[in-house]
């Protein structure tokens, strides 16, 4: 079943400056062959739910297997019938605007 995810997977309690262990996290993201999207805060990953998941998995434990605490905030939408969520909900919000 097609999901949409925006997950934020991040280190916890290792100082100020993220953006090198986030960017290990989004890489696995990015390798894994799902359409996906990074933002400030979040990255969105859309596609069969199995997939997505280890996906999610595969992100957090870069951070995890190394020892470092890893904090993550999901968000999900499953929503039977629908594909291509990742741009069609915001093409109809626009559409409204």
């Amino acid at each position: 079943m097609n999901t949409l995810v925006a997950v934020a997977i991040a280190p916890f309690g290792v100082g100020d400056e993220l953006a090198k262990d986030v960017a290990e996290v989004v890489k696995v993201i990015r390798d894994s062959g799902l359409k996906n999207r990074t933002y400030s805060m979040f990255t969105e990953i859309e596609g069969e739910w199995d997939k997505v998941m280890e996906t999610v998995k595969k992100a957090t434990f870069v951070l995890a297997e190394k020892g470092i605490r890893t904090e993550v905030i999901m968000k999900m939408d499953i929503r039977p019938g629908y594909e291509n969520m990742m741009d069609e909900k915001l093409k109809r919000m626009e559409e409204k605007m």
